[in-house]
């Protein structure tokens, strides 16, 4: 291993285990390290909004739709910055594209610590929530470049906390506004708190990261992601369990203010509570993927999901808040599993189509390897549209009946479409026909590959 200006390491090959044992892991951990708490104050700065709009009350002249599309429009930029953070850190390198992205953290910071105050008007709030948006684009660049450090073998576990890591700066974020609303502080409080906290991650990440030359755009991957049907089909699946839990992540205080008159004390009390169950239990979910297969985790995950949307429904249409608090906590545990067994599922998927194309050994690693690390960007943008769609739904049942239920009708319905879809494109095994049309004894190989994703 050799470093250069810019520490750039010339030499990396994590699957040699003497290389791995003797100087790979410990640089693959530091980078790591400081990876996740960049990620980290990502994730908080994305969604501080969530947090911010708690404290705007009758004298900010917002409505609750205008929140929701407050809350929409940062979702929004967060889900299509993801794309071009997945294939920076290839451009300019790991460690120099964290130092960037974390140092871009300022500019939202910033410009939401100018404009809170009464009297401001919604587009200048919109602005602010624009540049939010840029928060939620560095997951995307951090499960890039971790993935590059780790061996297949330990890749599992390093992104999974990476991931788990970041997520949880949407609870860490709701818990600091809870104990600055209690003491009596005001929205620039909070905000004056991030602001050294993004240079000292910033700084940090200049000291101690690492880039890899090894790490090159692969164009041709990408074309191929996008072109592949299972990128798509994904998508819509990962918009399920992912935007769900950043949608709902964004909304659920404001629910609790607009339909159940909670004060922004009460309802920070509670906010924070489902994203920290839901980001501690996604390595839980690829745990339960690895054992008993990620399409079946999937499948009973929606079931799941639906069952408990089913009950917020009946909830919110007669008003009972601890139902509604208790089945809206499971909903984000629910979601954090099917983050971890969706996300699972995608190198299982890429390995079998090339077995199915006859690749074996190392050229079937590699291939696999190849989409499903492209493939990855494009699921996880797509995916956080999903919480667009959540804010743009609630906005538009409160807008038509002053609740929540007519969003969570449609949640439902979306539910079940995923859970059909995960049955019919993963698990249902179609057969070989014989000649005289009856069923064959051998399954067809997609049908097999499929069913073992």
């Amino acid at each position: 291993m050799k470093a250069r200006g810019g520490r750039w390491i010339e030499h990396w090959d994590p699957e040699d285990e003497t290389f791995w044992r003797e100087t790979g892991e410990r640089t693959a951990r530091r980078n790591l390290f400081f990876s996740v708490l960049s990620e980290h104050i990502g994730f908080s700065v994305w969604t501080m909004w969530s947090v911010l709009v708690l404290f705007m009350g009758p004298e900010y002249g917002l409505t609750p739709a205008d929140k929701f599309l407050l809350t929409s429009v940062v979702t929004l930029v967060g889900a299509v910055v993801r794309v071009p953070y997945t294939f920076a850190v290839a451009v300019f390198g790991g460690r120099n594209w964290t130092i960037v992205s974390a140092g871009l953290l300022l500019v939202p910071t910033v410009a939401a610590f100018a404009v809170m105050e009464p009297g401001t008007s919604f587009s200048t709030f919109l602005l602010a929530g624009l540049l939010a948006g840029i928060g939620g684009g560095n997951f995307a660049s951090s499960m890039t470049n971790i993935n590059a450090f780790f061996p297949l073998r330990r890749k599992g576990w390093a992104l999974g906390l990476n991931a788990g890591g970041g997520n949880i700066g949407v609870p860490v974020i709701q818990l600091a506004a809870l104990a600055i609303i209690g003491a009596g502080g005001g929205p620039r409080v909070l905000l004056g708190i991030y602001v050294p906290l993004v240079l000292v991650a910033a700084v940090l990440a200049a000291c101690f990261m690492d880039n890899l030359t090894s790490v090159r755009n692969d164009t041709g991957a990408a074309k191929d992601a996008a072109r592949d049907a299972h990128t798509w089909i994904m998508s819509v699946l990962y918009i399920g369990t992912f935007g769900s839990f950043i949608g709902y992540s964004f909304a659920f205080g404001q629910v609790l203010q607009s339909q159940f008159g909670r004060s922004p004390l009460q309802a920070a009390y509670l906010t924070f509570i489902g994203p920290l169950l839901g980001s501690l239990v996604r390595p839980l979910g690829g745990r339960l993927a690895d054992r008993y297969g990620g399409a079946r985790i999937t499948l009973w995950n929606f079931v799941a999901m639906a069952a408990a949307t089913a009950v917020l429904v009946t909830a919110s249409a007669s008003g009972s808040l601890a139902l509604f608090v208790a089945v809206f906590v499971v909903l984000f545990v629910l979601s954090g599993l099917g983050n971890g067994s969706a996300f699972k599922m995608i190198p299982g998927i890429f390995r079998n189509k090339a077995l199915g194309k006859g690749l074996e050994g190392e050229a079937a690693v590699a291939y696999g390897r190849r989409l499903s690390g492209a493939s990855m960007g494009l699921i996880g943008a797509v995916g956080a549209l999903g919480g667009v769609a959540v804010n743009l739904a609630f906005r538009q049942s409160f807008l038509s009946s002053g609740s929540g239920t007519g969003a969570f009708v449609a949640f439902l319905a979306f539910y079940a479409v995923c859970l059909a879809v995960t049955w019919a494109v993963y698990l249902r095994r179609p057969v070989v026909r014989t000649p005289d049309g009856t069923a064959g004894p051998e399954r067809v190989r997609a049908g097999l590959s499929r069913a073992e994703v």
